[in-house]
């Protein structure tokens, strides 16, 4: 578990798998803004336990490091960030993803998870450089990353596909000030 004043990251068990749901069902408008095509098995209780086994393996081959967003107190899970696209060797490197339910937005509770895995991921994980990719009019997002002491690199035109429709990302890094 890695706390903070107001939060707390910790790899999901199978015992999460209902408020994982829920959190995914609740703000399925919201999350689907900024988020690739799911398949409709994400949305089912077999869909979730699945996401969690296959976060404990990817976890085990340093893939990919999946962690909820726990409200300290109340434990009520309130996020999902990860650092996926692990790369070794002379990178050391991963990108960054989060999304927040939406009754959060504004509290600072992101940056505060951000900070904290990125703290991780350098402490821990020994990472040199991790990478965001964020939707332009995705202006909170943003404000996340660069509170958390990322920069911003660039315009990735049209790298993912959202909804069907080929999206522009801007772009932003930390890196590693111990390197």
């Amino acid at each position: 578990m890695i706390k903070d004043k107001n939060i707390h990251l910790r790899t999901f068990k199978t015992s999460d798998a209902q408020a994982m749901l829920k959190l995914q069902k609740e703000n399925r408008d919201f999350f689907e803004q900024f988020a690739m095509t799911r398949t409709r098995n994400f949305y089912t209780i077999e869909g979730q336990l699945e996401r969690i086994k296959k976060a404990e393996e990817n976890m085990r081959q340093d893939k990919d490091y999946y962690f909820g967003i726990f409200e300290n107190g109340e434990n009520r899970l309130v996020g999902t960030i990860n650092l996926f696209h692990i790369l070794r060797g002379s990178s050391q490197s991963a990108v960054i993803g989060y999304f927040l339910d939406k009754e959060y937005n504004g509290k600072g509770l992101m940056t505060e998870a951000t900070r904290l895995i990125v703290k991780y991921a350098f402490d821990e994980l020994k990472l040199h450089r991790i990478e965001a990719g964020v939707q332009l009019h995705n202006i909170g997002s943003i404000r996340v990353l660069e509170k958390s002491g990322f920069h911003q690199e660039g315009i990735a035109r049209k790298n993912t596909k959202i909804n069907g429709k080929w999206e522009d990302h801007q772009v932003l890094a930390i890196i590693n000030p111990n390197d």
